[in-house]
């Protein structure tokens, strides 16, 4: 074009995105669709804070991507607003204890961390509840992937000292969400009987996103994050299919945001096709990264041991990680159990001739996969 002397390319202060933080994990969005009931459930839950009263608690189940925690967030945003309600989110995949979780609670409130030592749960717990009915202050505590604390057997424990929290400190107003992106896990059956009893949650199941709702979504994304005309609707499409067939949206975020960034790399003021079939792996692999990046060191040095002696028996595998550790076959089978349950290796029994029964570990995901992300 001749008023366009670079041939659509972009210039160094140019960008193709109007707002690149719509494609972060952590944007909520203005409209957020095809979550009607969900919410409805949500907000029947939590009125009663609102009035000073202790809310429902609710139970909030959905494969990973499917707007559970957008949902909860977009909740959250206008319950903290109101006078007397505190809202916490805890983010289980980074404190996955009872007194992680309390940690958070109490940065919330005193806007600074407790000790990481030398302070005991009875007494962080309770500075914690004082300071709550001292502000007469209603508090909703959201345990975000609350699966992980499962993983680590501290659920019951948690629980326990959220909900109970009324009868040992009276006054205290304590309600809780809890969202687990696990379908496996069955968590009001693997609670002890003890907080079974007082849980008995408000249920908000958010299902897998269809075709046309992807979609929606994305293109109201597109819309708001992407300059006018920078991409067209056969790109969208093929994000759409992508997105569906992993059954994440989160996939489809990531891959608009790193399909836009390939574009400004080649210095292109649209995104092509080319774009997207070029970081579509890397966004594929999003759930992955996200589990992998969750773990601890030694939970991830069992992974890259698994990925070396990928189809062997847990025996074989635990002497090559006993090399790298010296830890002992009781965590080992620990650390295993929950990287089954995170479904990164797959730990299945087979019957050895003469031997009895043993395990066999494998690699759920691509090997190569895997070992770029460790």
């Amino acid at each position: 074009m001749a008023d366009d002397p670079d041939g659509g390319m972009l210039s160094w202060d140019e960008s193709v995105f109007r707002d690149e933080h719509v494609f972060e994990i952590d944007y909520v969005p203005e409209a957020f669709r095809h979550r009607e009931s969900q919410l409805q459930t949500l907000q029947y839950a939590l009125q009663p804070a609102v009035r000073g009263n202790r809310p429902l608690n609710v139970m909030v189940r959905g494969p990973p991507g499917t707007g559970k925690t957008t949902a909860v967030q977009k909740l959250f945003a206008e319950l903290g607003g109101q006078p007397g309600v505190r809202v916490v989110r805890v983010n289980c995949q980074v404190d996955s204890t009872r007194y992680g979780v309390f940690s958070r609670i109490f940065e919330s409130i005193f806007e600074y961390e407790p000790p990481s030592s030398g302070i005991s749960f009875k007494k962080l717990f309770g500075q914690v509840t004082e300071r709550l009915i001292d502000d007469e202050e209603v508090l909703v505590v959201a345990l975000d992937d609350v699966n992980y604390l499962f993983y680590e057997n501290e659920a019951s424990n948690t629980l326990y000292s959220l909900l109970r929290a009324h009868e040992t400190h009276p006054g205290a107003k304590v309600g809780v969400v809890a969202i687990s992106s696990d379908p496996d896990l069955d968590v009001i059956e693997d609670l002890d009987g003890r907080v079974q009893s007082v849980f008995r949650p408000e249920e908000a199941y958010f299902p897998v996103y269809d075709r046309e709702e992807v979609a929606d979504i994305l293109g109201d994304r597109v819309r708001v994050g992407f300059r006018d005309g920078v991409l067209d609707m056969a790109v969208l499409d093929r994000v759409t299919e992508l997105t569906t067939n992993t059954g994440d949206l989160r996939v489809g975020i990531d891959l608009l945001r790193r399909a836009g960034l390939h574009a400004e790399s080649r210095a292109s003021k649209t995104v092509e096709l080319e774009d997207v079939e070029a970081v579509s792996e890397e966004a594929r692999n999003l759930h992955l990264s996200r589990n992998l990046d969750a773990l601890s060191d030694v939970e991830r040095t069992l992974v890259d041991v698994v990925a070396d002696h990928d189809g062997e028996q847990a025996g074989d595998v635990y002497d090559a990680f006993a090399e790298r550790t010296d830890l002992g076959y009781t965590r080992y089978t620990e650390v295993v159990n929950k990287l089954d349950q995170l479904d990164l290796i797959d730990a299945r029994y087979e019957s050895l001739e003469g031997r009895g029964r043993s395990r066999t570990l494998t690699l759920v995901h691509d090997r190569e996969a895997v070992k770029r992300r460790l």
